[in-house]
């Protein structure tokens, strides 16, 4: 079980339905990165497979705890990014990838008990590795359990959805998502959330990273760039250089906050000259080019592009 108080729900009712002999043959793990989705997984499997557990708890000691731990038991597949023929990590899962994946499955288990396989992410799946992953899904051989791992499930096609059975990982109350922060010992957890957008783990990863820093920076950027006074070039130069996605969430916060201070009537702290209905529509320009970073266009074009239309 992981430490996240907001994962109790979902880890009890598997456990129960594991205690029934009734899980499903495939899960959807689906929700915003950030909410331990994949710490989970990992202690699901352990459990399962492990030789003497409790309450779905490994045991840690036997030995398929060791196997997993150290990514060698024989009945766990995980999938993810492959490499090209160029040696470069690909950008997507693709069908040979899903083909492999159930001749494996099609095997007998080497302990005799659970097979498990992991796709992370499989919202990366392109087209015709998911049309190849549904023919597994509807013909699962006994014993096995496939496990979908997913930040955006709404990428992934309607008939994958519909055939697993699906865990939503949610964004918890502030005042859990405060009290584990600061049982993690996040001293700037006010701020850290609120720049997170309420996510909890994104905020413990931003809180020791430099995030914040990163947030103010994006917000004096646009701030001057809306007055004339910045750089455009140089502003897409740091923000490519670094983590664009993140500079482009904290842009389109910063669009929304903008939008309440002009709605309550006070100073907009961006100081834009676009009107309420521009600003709305850069807002969905932000969330448009965030999903273009996936792509094979250029970052510092995507970026131009938007701040442009900002000046």
């Amino acid at each position: 079980m992981t430490s996240r108080p907001w994962h109790e729900d979902a880890w009890a009712r598997l456990q129960a339905r594991r205690e029934r002999d009734a899980l499903p043959h495939a899960l959807l793990l689906a929700g915003p990165a950030g909410l331990g989705k994949r710490d989970f997984l990992a202690a699901f499997v352990k459990g399962l497979l492990c030789q003497q557990p409790v309450d779905g708890v490994p045991c840690g000691i036997c030995r398929s705890c060791h196997l997993v731990a150290a990514g060698t038991h024989p009945d766990v597949v995980t999938l993810t990014f492959g490499l090209r023929k160029d040696g470069v990590t690909r950008s997507e899962i693709v069908v040979d990838q899903i083909r492999d994946l159930s001749a494996r499955l099609a095997m007998s288990s080497q302990f005799g008990g659970w097979q498990i396989a992991t796709v992370d992410p499989a919202d990366a799946m392109n087209a015709a590795a998911a049309n190849a992953l549904l023919k597994t899904l509807e013909e699962p051989t006994p014993a096995t359990l496939l496990i979908l791992v997913a930040d955006d499930p709404a990428r992934l096609p309607a008939t994958i959805r519909s055939r697993c059975q699906r865990i939503d990982f949610l964004v918890p109350s502030r005042e859990v998502s405060l009290a584990w922060l600061r049982a993690e010992g996040v001293s700037d957890a006010p701020a850290a959330l609120e720049a997170a957008g309420g996510n909890p783990g994104m905020a413990r990863e931003w809180s020791a990273d430099g995030a914040l820093k990163q947030r103010s920076e994006v917000r004096n950027d646009l701030k001057a760039l809306a007055a004339g006074r910045g750089d455009a070039m140089e502003v897409i130069k740091r923000w490519q250089a670094a983590q664009p996605a993140r500079y482009l969430w904290f842009a389109a916060q910063a669009v929304t906050d903008e939008l309440r201070a002009r709605t309550a009537g006070k100073p907009a702290p961006l100081e834009s000259q676009l009107d309420d209905e521009a600003l709305d529509h850069w807002y969905g320009r932000v969330n448009r080019a965030r999903d273009a970073l996936r792509g094979p266009l250029r970052v510092d074009l995507i970026l131009l592009e938007l701040l442009a239309a900002w000046r």
